[in-house]
């Protein structure tokens, strides 16, 4: 492994680490999901038809407040300690050690969202086939959620009142995510293809990949200075 691999994989791995010293941040956009999306049925009624209606852009509201939720998370406990300072002096692309930091808030924040999601989705009577879609629009749309938000953190890194600062940032941005991520699992919940949709978010995905870290690295310069 070169050195850029092991600087990477260190970053991922101390991320893991401090997350499981503080559980309890961790898990209350999770706990914050599950009660948003178990609401639903006993507000509106114990229909199935219309339940099945809402339920995937029940389950999309309810990842993209958590994954909001969460974003306070993967800048600021770094840029408390001193450590974030560190990293943008090491010698290796910043942008390369963010996206390990990012890497690492989704395996936190994003993963365990779409293995709940099928669990609650069961409450709003989506089939079988829905639930498959759902799972994979989920796995596509969380992670260009939370590169999208790390530009947002980044930017209001230090700020009073940087988590509202955030959330009118990337809100914005979120639209298109959410829209076609709840359009495909509603696609199949209506037996038709959800393939224009999944690959849309493929799409959004790649975008992201590819410039959200270099933005939230410049961000975080600026906020450094």
């Amino acid at each position: 492994m070169s050195r850029l691999d092991i600087a990477i994989w260190l970053v991922f791995r101390r991320e893991l680490t401090l997350a499981w010293r503080r559980r309890a941040d961790i898990v209350v956009p999770w706990v914050f999901f599950a009660i948003v999306v178990s609401l639903f049925p006993l507000a509106i009624g114990p229909e199935p038809q219309t339940l099945r209606t809402i339920g995937p852009g029940v389950v999309w509201v309810g990842a993209l407040l958590a994954t909001m939720l969460s974003l306070g998370h993967i800048f600021d406990t770094d840029y408390a300690d001193g450590s974030l300072e560190q990293l943008a002096l090491a010698p290796h692309p910043l942008s390369l050690l963010v996206l390990a930091k990012v890497a690492a808030h989704w395996v936190l924040a994003g993963l365990p969202l779409v293995l709940i999601a099928p669990l609650l989705a069961v409450q709003l009577q989506m089939d079988i086939a829905s639930l498959d879609v759902l799972v994979a629009s989920l796995l596509l749309g969380t992670p260009v959620m939370i590169l999208i938000g790390s530009v947002g953190a980044a930017l209001t890194l230090g700020l009073r009142g940087g988590g509202v600062l955030v959330s009118l940032l990337v809100l914005p941005l979120y639209t298109p995510v959410l829209i076609f991520g709840a359009s495909a699992a509603m696609s199949a919940t209506q037996g038709t293809s959800a393939e224009m949709q999944l690959s849309l978010l493929g799409a959004f995905l790649a975008l992201s990949l590819t410039f959200a870290p270099w933005a939230s690295a410049a961000a975080l310069r600026i906020s450094l200075d």
